[in-house]
Formats: C-alpha cells, sequence, structure tokens
C-alpha cells in the first residue's frame, strides 16, 4: 500500500514527520507510537486492509525517527498536544480515532487534556500510560522495564546498546525475526539518550482528564507485557465509563504486532462504534 510522507510544522517550530496511507476520504485511525519507537511499529496495521476503508496516519514524534530532536520541549504536555494538533489540522483530519500505544497514551491524554474530546471519534489506549513520574506510575511498570532506566538514559555508548538491546527484548513475548529485531533496534538507537532522559523524568498524572472522557474507549493490553502491567489498562478501565477491554494471553507489550490479525480486527470493530 502506497504511503504519502509529510513534513509538517509542529510546537515551536519543530519539524515533525508523518506518514499517511490508505483511504484518503476514508474515517482516519490516527496511530502514536510509543517511547524511543518511530511510527514503523505500525507496519502490520499499514500493510493490511485496514487502509481500505479507513485513512490510516502515524507520526514520529519529536525526538524520535525522523523528527527534529531538540534538546527541550519534552515535559510539557502542552507542546506534545500542539504537536498532535498540528498534524489533525495540516492533514484535515475530521475527528480521528486516536490510538496511543505505551508512552504514546500519555500524548494523547496530553491531546485530550488541551483540546479535549470534541474532536476526536474515540480513543484506543494500547498497553498504554497515563500518568508518569510518580510512585504510583512506577508501580505500574514492569521491574525488568525499571531496571533499564540508567542504562537508558546513559550517553556511555556499549552501555547505552546494551540496555537498548534488552529494552527490544522486553518489546515482544512472542517470537520476532532477526530481521524485526534489528530493525526495531535501529530506530530505538535513533533516540538521543537525553530524550529518553527527559521522558523518563516527566511528572505527570491524567487520571482527571480520562474519567471525563465520553468517547468510546477501547483498553487493549497483552497479558505477557514486561514493560507495562496489565494492571495499568485496569487501571484506564476503572476510571472511563463504559470503556471496553480487550487481554491477549501469551502477547507482550506490542499486540498490535504479536498477534496483528486480532488486533486489525477488534480495531476496525471498535471504529465502527465511533462513526
Amino acid at each position: 500500500m502506497p504511503v504519502r510522507v509529510h513534513t509538517l510544522e509542529g510546537a515551536g517550530g519543530v519539524s515533525l514527520r508523518v506518514y499517511d496511507a490508505g483511504d484518503v476520504y476514508g474515517p482516519p485511525l490516527f496511530f502514536v507510537h510509543g517511547f524511543s519507537q518511530c511510527h514503523l511499529a505500525w507496519r502490520r496495521q499499514f500493510q493490511s486492509a485496514l487502509g481500505l476503508g479507513f485513512r490510516l496516519v502515524a507520526m514520529d514524534l519529536r525526538g524520535h525517527g525522523l523528527s527534529d530532536k531538540p534538546r527541550g520541549a519534552y515535559g510539557d504536555g502542552r507542546v506534545w498536544a500542539r504537536d498532535i494538533q498540528a498534524v489533525i489540522s495540516a492533514l484535515e483530519l475530521e475527528r480521528p480515532l486516536m490510538v496511543g500505544w505505551s508512552y504514546g497514551g500519555m500524548v494523547v491524554a496530553d491531546y485530550l487534556r488541551h483540546f479535549g474530546q470534541e474532536h476526536v471519534a474515540g480513543v484506543h489506549f494500547v498497553s498504554a500510560m497515563v500518568k508518569s513520574g510518580s510512585e504510583e506510575a512506577f508501580g505500574l511498570l514492569s521491574p525488568e522495564l525499571l531496571s533499564l532506566i540508567p542504562g537508558l538514559f546513559t550517553e556511555e555508548s556499549g552501555q547505552s546498546r546494551t540496555t537498548l538491546e534488552t529494552f527490544v527484548s522486553l518489546l515482544h513475548h512472542q517470537p520476532v525475526s532477526q530481521e524485526t529485531r534489528k530493525r526495531v533496534l535501529a530506530y530505538t538507537e535513533m533516540v538521543p539518550a537525553y530524550v529518553r532522559e527527559a521522558l523518563g523524568s516527566r511528572a505527570e498524572d491524567h487520571d482527571d482528564v480520562l474519567h471525563r472522557l465520553t468517547v468510546p474507549v477501547l483498553v487493549t493490553h497483552g497479558m505477557e507485557d514486561r514493560m507495562v502491567l496489565p494492571a495499568s489498562s485496569r487501571h484506564i478501565l476503572s476510571l472511563v465509563p463504559g470503556a471496553q477491554l480487550s487481554l491477549y494471553p501469551g502477547v507482550g507489550h506490542s499486540p498490535f504486532w504479536e498477534d496483528a490479525r486480532r488486533f486489525n480486527r477488534e480495531l476496525a470493530a471498535f471504529a465502527a462504534r465511533c462513526w
């Protein structure tokens, strides 16, 4: 499926790389990746039949992929929200369904806090975080991930490489090919240590935002997640009246990759409820 590539201006003039595919006139699905990842995380969605009925949009968040990587501006939720709004405005997306994976859940919640839910059709939280920087937030992350923090933030190349290899190994519970592992490691390494440290040092809590949501919400989590614990999704579920929970046995942090067929089917069915 052909992919259209855009370079847009985000908050503060930061250059953002954005990709879209599928039916340009279809309802938009806006995918937001997680910590130290990029738009390529969503390859199994962009290469699927989803594009026959939907417009598929993904971006490289600031500090990631081929987007600009400034030294600052990672701790302010208004900046993340304005980046998302810049994409929605430039691509003229009408009421997109937001899909936030892992740290992408934080970014989607940033958008909801500062721009409201009136302009989205629904929200799909995938293995998502919605709070950070507190004892409660750290309790929703796995001990394995927390043990990697010093290596994720270091500028020392040897320690960083070893840590990132372990980090990538935690992304999936199901086996992945060596080619996939190398690709994921390559774009994980594109994120500077100062960006990872800024994300990891951020303190934010979006419980109040979620409690006010009235748009449809789907919450998806792999039962074998070794990064963000399933308790995080149960926490989201407890905050959002009417939210739907979908748990994936035998799947880790990346349900959209490890069981793409089920994920795409459930996403399409959820989208049908949103418009």
